[in-house]
């Protein structure tokens, strides 16, 4: 027969998992309103600088359009992709849809490899061929144009993707940042063309966009797929969370087996805290639920789910009690 002693140690090795609700709402609206202003203003620049590539026989001009007509698809994507990964979890997905914007991500990435692949072959059957010179004015207006926009859009994305941890409006953030360098780059090159009558600038500009897209598309691919393997977190903020739990130590014995990944925007922790055998269940709960809004304000938004241990089941080595792992992965022991 169990006693009362029996109960309360049984209840305390249950897992403790009480999800924060976080500003997720605020959030989600201004991923969305940061998404959406980049699909207006990449169908934008789309139009006006495939006309004026066609118009004066461009491959630099119709290059930043091909650019940026990857760049409209990645928006859209980073548009879904913002909007599904803010559902809430359910019953398919009950840790939440946040991957969606690391898939997004390394969907985006692979775009950027197939448009700089465009890019390249037309700008090798560019070379040898001659044309009229007077129009590269009206290709340096364009080129300095969207440069100017893009610069500012791009801003806008990394100030709320930081905020908010999108990596899709991060990835077309990216986009966007290498956009502005690449229209800078044809800008010159055009200028330079309409000022020498050098046409073989125009390919040779159009070669220099496509390694500065191909470099871009990289460092996305690795951001996203780090997600999509369950990385963890920055060493920073895994400090961060470490120095955040231990603020509590008064509290408890120890803790140990501590993991982190993020999921898209959302960051996920999970640990086990060895507590006293005389604390009892709702003093545990209480403590729990300190450490999870600690954690969610530490590290701007968290899932947090803690294994509560009683000392009296854990073994005690060098001071610093454990229980057996139910996972193979052993952290530092704290």
């Amino acid at each position: 027969m169990l006693n009362g002693k029996n109960l309360e140690n049984n209840a305390l090795a249950l897992h403790t998992n009480v999800p924060i609700v976080k500003g997720s709402d605020k959030n989600a609206a201004r991923r969305k309103r940061a998404a959406r202003a980049s699909v207006i203003s990449n169908t934008s620049l789309i139009a006006a600088k495939l006309a004026v590539g066609l118009a004066i026989g461009s491959v630099s001009v119709i290059s930043e359009a091909i650019h940026s007509s990857v760049d409209l698809v990645a928006a859209i994507m980073a548009f879904i992709a913002v909007r599904v990964a803010a559902r809430p979890a359910d019953r398919s997905h009950p840790y939440g849809h946040g991957k969606f914007e690391n898939l997004s991500g390394t969907a985006e990435s692979l775009l950027i490899f197939v448009g700089a692949g465009v890019i390249i072959y037309e700008a090798i059957q560019k070379f040898g061929e001659s044309g009229e010179t007077g129009g590269a004015i009206w290709g340096v207006a364009v080129m300095g144009f969207s440069a100017i926009v893009n610069f500012g859009v791009s801003r806008y994305l990394f100030k709320v993707g930081r905020e908010t941890d999108s990596v899709a409006l991060l990835a077309d953030g990216a986009h966007l940042q290498t956009d502005v360098l690449t229209s800078a780059g044809v800008f010159v090159g055009l200028a330079l063309v309409w000022l020498s009558g050098w046409h073989w600038l125009d390919p040779v500009t159009a070669l220099v966009v496509a390694l500065l897209i191909i470099k871009s598309g990289w460092d996305i691919l690795l951001q996203s797929v780090s997600g999509l393997v369950d990385a963890s977190l920055p060493t920073v903020e895994e400090e961060i969370i470490k120095h955040t739990i231990e603020d509590f130590s008064a509290r408890y014995i120890n803790y140990h087996d501590l993991r982190t990944r993020q999921s898209g925007p959302e960051r996920h922790i999970d640990f086990h805290l060895v507590m006293p055998d005389e604390m009892t269940v709702e003093a545990a709960h209480q403590l729990c639920n300190q450490l999870e809004e600690a954690l969610d304000q530490a590290v701007n938004g968290a899932i947090v789910q803690i294994h509560i241990e009683p000392r009296s089941v854990c073994t005690e080595v060098d001071g610093v009690y454990r229980c057996s792992p139910a996972h193979t992965y052993h952290a530092e022991i704290m």
